[in-house]
């Protein structure tokens, strides 16, 4: 009897000093934050922080609260702290002076994990060697000048391909078009032919289920990747029903998985079987490598990069010449201006080409314009501090989360002049200061596919101005509000009225 008391004492005591013990620890932090110079923050909700705020747009809340608090603002997501900078000049500060510390990426976003192979793609991998390897095989072996240049008559065939569905049953007359399916057929195609040899839509394509099941998967991931998954920020959620979104994930992670070690295989046996129709593709040339160096180019690193090419070349890229297109149909004298440099560099016998597309500033004035109203990335992909640092004159501790709100610097009055007016002269001098327009980020992490963005989206919508008179589907102006996803399509897929003009008979029959 005596022993159980005691023992029950014991417990008491231990119970007693292990509460003491954590109280003077949140004491003792309470202390240590206010004598941090930390961010400002609107009121924190118990348990869940400001979780509520994550609405199907966070850009236009995170821009709202940057007008109320200032343009770094501190933020609680469950556990997890964020930090969200919506200022040109603290941007700049965050991609030159804090370029290093803020190089990683956060690792408990499930989808990286599932998905993204365990957080070693070159998107969601933490910065350091193994991130440093892959961001040289990306810039020498697959994003090179001279790789692209490699595959310029397959982004040309597949935009003749997408002239020639607009031309049928427009050669008379103005007839409707669904512009984003096939502007997205034609990205799909591009990026898969670079990619594996193979089309997935159109004439030509010989597997439909194989087809349907990449495009089934590709669709999940960006669905996945711009939900709001809670969990992320609060891992207790998991026991209470929120397991269910990871396991999704897990699933999704496998289907991708088996898909692409499918295309890896199929490249494999096409080397046995001398099939030279693919013996130029993406995958090819990085199984050639593999042979001399398989450290650095084993499957899973291969796969990633296959993964990172899919949805950074598809989507971005579709999405731009649908917005782009979207500003022209609303600002006609837009249009015909465009057209008319067009004509002026290539008659009425010739259509644009990839090499001179860097030539037409106009339209570069167009899509730079496009990109500052609607980038595809409105918030850039979050970095994350590997160590204490200081962001726009606050205390920034280790661990948190930063986000750059590119959709709000790029509508910033105090940077541009009616900054939510379509106006593709202000580009007329040749660009802006990088931390201004950054569509595609900045510093070490920023993203390494814009020169293949540039491209695709340059010549298809050069070559879609250039072939076709455009017009509205009705008197009413297009439709531009933002759609919830990754890469923040139209709300209301574009519509449009298309008329041949007499080029198209000399270019596509």
């Amino acid at each position: 009897m005596l022993s159980t008391k005691k023992e029950v004492m014991d417990g008491l005591f231990i119970c007693t000093s292990l509460s003491l013990f954590f109280i003077l620890l949140i004491i003792i932090k309470f202390i240590f934050r206010t004598k941090q110079h930390l961010p400002p923050s609107p009121l924190t909700l118990p348990i869940i922080g400001h979780l509520h705020l994550l609405t199907p747009l966070p850009h236009r809340i995170f821009q709202q609260l940057s007008q109320k608090y200032g343009p770094v603002v501190s933020l609680w997501f469950g556990s997890r702290r964020v930090v969200v900078v919506s200022s040109s000049s603290v941007a700049e500060e965050c991609f030159t002076r804090n370029d290093l510390v803020l190089a990683n990426r956060p690792r408990f976003i499930l989808i990286g994990k599932h998905v993204g192979y365990n957080y070693t793609t070159v998107v969601v991998s933490p910065y350091g060697d193994h991130w440093r390897n892959l961001r040289r095989i990306g810039a020498t072996e697959i994003y090179s000048p001279s790789r692209l240049n490699m595959f310029s008559s397959t982004r040309k065939d597949e935009v003749k391909r997408l002239l020639f569905k607009l031309s049928h049953n427009s050669r008379k007359d103005f007839t409707k078009v669904d512009l984003r399916s096939m502007l997205s057929e034609m990205a799909f195609n591009i990026i898969m032919t670079m990619v594996a040899g193979k089309r997935y839509y159109g004439d030509g394509v010989s597997d439909n289920e194989e087809a349907k099941e990449f495009r089934d998967i590709l669709s999940k991931i960006f669905l996945y990747a711009g939900a709001t998954n809670p969990s992320d920020f609060m891992p207790i959620l998991k026991w209470f029903g929120g397991g269910g979104f990871e396991k999704k994930l897990m699933e999704l992670g496998k289907r991708n998985d088996a898909f692409l070690q499918g295309l890896i295989d199929e490249q494999n046996l096409s080397k046995t079987t001398s099939d030279q129709s693919k013996a130029s593709t993406m995958i090819h040339h990085l199984l050639s490598l593999q042979e001399s160096e398989p450290k650095y180019y084993t499957d899973e690193i291969i796969k990633g990069h296959i993964l990172v090419m899919l949805m950074a070349g598809t989507d971005s890229s579709s999405l731009t010449i649908e917005w782009a297109m979207s500003n022209l149909l609303n600002h006609p004298e837009v249009l015909k201006r465009a057209r008319a440099e067009l004509d002026a560099e290539f008659g009425q016998e010739h259509l644009i080409d990839e090499p001179y597309i860097f030539k037409l500033p106009y339209l570069q004035s167009i899509i730079s314009e496009t990109l500052r109203l609607y980038p595809t990335a409105p918030l850039l992909m979050p970095h994350y501090s590997s160590d204490d640092c200081t962001i726009g004159g606050f205390d920034v501790p280790r661990d948190t989360m930063v986000m750059i709100n590119a959709w709000a610097i790029h509508r910033d009055p105090k940077l541009w002049d009616d900054p939510e007016s379509f106006k593709p002269e202000r580009f007329a001098n040749g660009g802006e200061e990088p931390y201004k327009l950054m569509p595609f980020g900045q510093g070490r992490r920023a993203c390494p596919g814009i020169a293949l963005a540039q491209r695709v989206v340059g010549l298809g919508l050069g070559s879609m101005i250039q072939c076709f008179e455009w017009e509205r589907v009705g008197d009413m102006k297009v439709d531009m509000s933002e759609g919830e996803g990754l890469t923040m399509p139209k709300a209301v897929p574009l519509e449009a009225m298309c008329k041949a003009r007499p080029l198209v008979d000399k270019v596509l029959f």
